[in-house]
């Protein structure tokens, strides 16, 4: 009986002690980055079988808010410098080994039934947008949003579609838009628009007009297995799946 007693604790042991060595690494990562950190993490996940990813994608604003709140995330990716420079200023702490993963570029897509073929962005009806026609762009926060209206301004096609504007939470609510033939035109980083058949790129802004759309990456836990991630991030095997998905290497 004794000897039995003695098992079933050592198999207990041994069970709890697997159960320590496996780590769930929280990812709050842009939702433009959706596709590509999964295939990223299935890939990572073949080399590190113990430690459990959970990946939360939203805007870049949305989820920076939520780690100010303590929300309990071990690894943030914005999809520009304002969000993470927001938490390191209020996480100053928090916020290590940051680093610049990849970099995108910023397009106009319509519905693939559209008439619209790919034309220089000075030539995109604009002014044809009507009281049932908008243009969807992201919201103030998120930076696809605030990269559109600097481009727009820039370009001096701001005050031409500013009263027709349909505002989304994300990258991701603006391709859904177009891709269910909702609204005619909607802007999106080039990445969000080859994940989708049902949508077709007609512009692409400048990037003069924009500046660099990039994607900063940092820990925010002491946890090893993060700083681990966050290095695949930056591997020759994860730089394959961010070529294939249409990121850019970052510019030294």
């Amino acid at each position: 009986m004794l000897k039995k007693s003695y098992i079933i604790s050592l198999y207990s042991s041994l069970l709890l002690a697997n159960i320590a060595l496996a780590q769930n690494i929280t990812v709050f990562a842009a939702a433009s980055m959706t596709d590509v950190l999964q295939q990223i993490g299935d890939e990572y996940k073949k080399q590190h079988p113990d430690d459990d990813l959970i990946f939360s994608f939203a805007g870049s604003s949305t989820l920076a808010k939520q780690i100010e709140q303590d929300a309990p995330a071990d690894i943030f990716i914005s999809a520009d410098e304002k969000w993470m420079d927001y938490l390191s200023e209020k996480l100053p702490k928090k916020v290590q080994n940051r680093t610049v993963l990849v970099e995108n570029e910023l397009v106009l897509i319509a519905p693939k039934s559209s008439s619209l073929e790919l034309m220089d962005i000075k030539q995109v009806p604009f002014k044809k947008l009507t009281e049932d026609s908008y243009l969807a762009v992201g919201d103030d926060n998120v930076p696809v949003g605030r990269y559109a209206k600097t481009a727009l301004t820039n370009l001096n096609l701001w005050h031409t579609v500013e009263s027709r504007l349909s505002k989304a939470k994300d990258v991701r609510a603006v391709l859904t838009y177009i891709a269910r033939d909702e609204l005619p035109l909607g802007i999106v980083y080039s990445t969000d628009a080859k994940i989708s058949d049902d949508v077709k790129v007609v512009s692409v802004f400048p990037q003069e007009s924009y500046g660099k759309v990039v994607y900063p990456a940092a820990t925010l836990t002491d946890k090893a297995e993060a700083k681990s991630f966050l290095d695949f991030l930056s591997s020759k095997e994860a730089k394959s799946f961010f070529k294939s998905a249409g990121f850019k290497s970052v510019e030294k």
